[in-house]
């Protein structure tokens, strides 16, 4: 037995709260102690705040219009605003926001004001639209679906709209827009023929559309739940049901803040994008609004999957009784009848003689009445559908 002594200074280990993954907590500590490094800064500092990352960072720019198109990396960051010089739309596109010293380079090379850097090196922005200095700037969150770790992947995306170019940053290379590249080098459709605030919505449509693929996988896996809960329900779904739950809270907060953005934007209108334009970003909303409700119904789903869960577990363990409930039944006559003849009172010295003790064939008799109770008792179950 230990003294107090002993007990107050041997350090007390924190049990894991339950329900809260060990590996996710400590993701968002550390995250929002990376956060807390901005407190006290003055506004417009940019302070990286988001996954550690040491990869490269990678910036590529598409200098276009309806006729040609030049696409090369850019190594100057000072210098690549110089590209809006010599074709009618540019857009540039940063593989990483980690290095808070090349995004501040480009910020610079386009004028961008430091709050809008500030917000794109803080991956940790809610989706939302705002004008600054005649740029307009957004921010969406990316999702893909991990087949390898069977859950969404969100990343956070900023585009800056300006008088003839866009730019995109995005925390990591590999992204949903390699549809969109490829109409740019084939000249497919309008992008080549429009400006760059319809490369935005574009872009903002392929990141939508990506919504719907994970929706998509969602569902199939809720479905393949719902059937395996019918027929053999299981411990581990609880889990599975509860990891989906999570992949929806990913994916709302990801749809509801950009429809709120997307519909601000459409109210406010802005003089970055032409009246043509905002017919599509409009359909870009609807979109939105169909992944919203769609969630929401995946969310009604889920919540009814935990009760469907609990019900099928519940009906199987009643089965369960049910049946030892009947074998209990039907041996209760049989265990009389056996307690009767199993006494071991002689005949002979009991006033009373029992006949079948003596009889040279009440054993048979004996089991001959107990499989006739037997037979009648399931014939009364059955007539009363018990069985």
């Amino acid at each position: 037995m230990r003294t107090m002594a002993e007990s107050s200074d041997t350090p007390k280990r924190r049990r894991p709260r339950r329900g809260v993954p060990q590996v996710s907590r400590q993701r968002h500590r550390s995250l929002w102690a990376r956060a807390s490094r901005k407190a006290g800064l003055p506004p417009g500092t940019p302070v990286h705040v988001g996954p550690e990352r040491d990869e490269p960072v990678g910036v590529t720019a598409f200098a276009y219009g309806p006729d040609d198109l030049v696409e090369r990396p850019v190594d100057d960051l000072d210098r690549c605003g110089e590209m809006r010089d010599g074709a009618p739309v540019v857009w540039t596109n940063v593989d990483g926001v980690h290095d808070v010293e090349r995004v501040q380079q480009v910020g610079r090379a386009f004028g961008l004001h430091p709050l809008v850097v500030e917000d794109i090196v803080n991956t940790t922005q809610r989706p939302k639209a705002e004008e600054y200095d005649g740029t307009l700037f957004l921010v969406v969150r990316m999702l893909n679906w991990d087949d390898a770790a069977g859950g969404v992947r969100s990343e956070q995306v900023s585009f800056v709209l300006g008088r003839g170019f866009l730019l995109s940053f995005q925390e990591r290379e590999g992204d949903v827009f390699g549809v969109i590249r490829e109409r740019l080098r084939s000249g497919a459709g309008q992008v080549r023929k429009m400006g760059p605030d319809y490369l935005l919505y574009a872009l903002l449509d392929a990141i939508v559309d990506q919504y719907f693929l994970v929706l998509e996988r969602i569902g199939e896996r809720l479905e393949e739940l719902e059937e395996g809960q019918l027929q053999t329900p299981r411990p581990e779904d609880l889990q599975e049901i509860r990891r989906l739950k999570r992949e929806m809270v990913v994916l709302r907060r990801a749809a509801w803040p950009l429809r709120d953005a997307l519909g601000s934007l459409e109210r406010a209108g802005s003089e970055l994008v032409s009246a043509e334009t905002a017919i599509y970003l409009r359909d870009v909303h609807d979109h939105t609004v169909q992944v919203i409700e769609t969630a929401e119904t995946y969310r009604d789903l889920l919540a009814g999957a935990v009760d469907l869960h609990l019900s099928a577990v519940s009906f199987r363990t009643n089965e369960v009784m049910k049946v030892l409930t009947i074998i209990a039944t039907i041996f209760i006559p049989l265990t009389f009848i056996a307690g009767i003849y199993g006494m071991n009172f002689s005949p002979e010295a009991s006033p009373y003689n029992m006949p079948e003790l003596q009889w040279r064939y009440g054993y048979f008799a004996s089991l001959a009445a107990m499989v006739l109770v037997t037979l009648a008792m399931l014939y009364y179950f059955r007539r009363k559908r018990w069985l």
